[in-house]
């Protein structure tokens, strides 16, 4: 028996939706093994759609009010095979230590900037937001590939 190597997996990252899922972001997130929602649903029916697609994994923001969005988490952990991921809706509010705890990539939003960076070994990906549109800030999600302990990632405007 022969050794296939595992295939890349391919996640959707998703944020400060608030209540508002373009058909744009359905559309991009087509193929996508899991879906990661960084904060601000908005409401119920978003995550829904999403998980209609492939499996979700949100957290609450901070205008994420109601039942529903009590069961959701402040933070979540994900595992891909040999990659950690941390999900937090605000960065600020990061109380552990990446790289000590074995996370590869923390994955925010809040501020609605998208942004990619690399500190000490760990990614830090905020797909902007998905939303309404805030101030000149770009409609926007992210692609994760996570292919054994290799990372890529990219943010992926919505044309709308």
């Amino acid at each position: 028996m022969t050794n296939v190597p595992a295939r890349p997996t391919r996640l959707g990252i998703i944020s400060d939706t608030h209540g508002l899922l373009r058909p744009q972001a359905l559309a991009a997130f087509l193929g996508c093994e899991r879906i990661l929602h960084a904060g601000d649903v908005g409401k119920p029916e978003v995550l829904h759609a999403l998980n209609a697609l492939a499996p979700v994994t949100a957290v609450r923001g901070n205008n994420d009010k109601g039942v529903w969005a009590d069961e959701l988490p402040v933070c979540a952990r994900v595992e891909l095979g040999q990659v950690g991921i941390y999900l937090i809706h605000d960065l600020a509010e990061l109380d552990v230590d990446p790289a000590a705890a074995g996370i590869r990539v923390v994955i925010s939003g809040h501020s609605h900037q998208p942004s990619i960076s690399e500190r000490n070994g760990v990614w830090y990906v905020n797909p902007g937001s998905a939303g309404p549109r805030r101030f000149k800030l770009p409609i926007a999600i992210a692609e994760l590939i996570v292919d054994a302990s290799v990372v890529k990632a990219e943010i992926i405007a919505l044309q709308i």
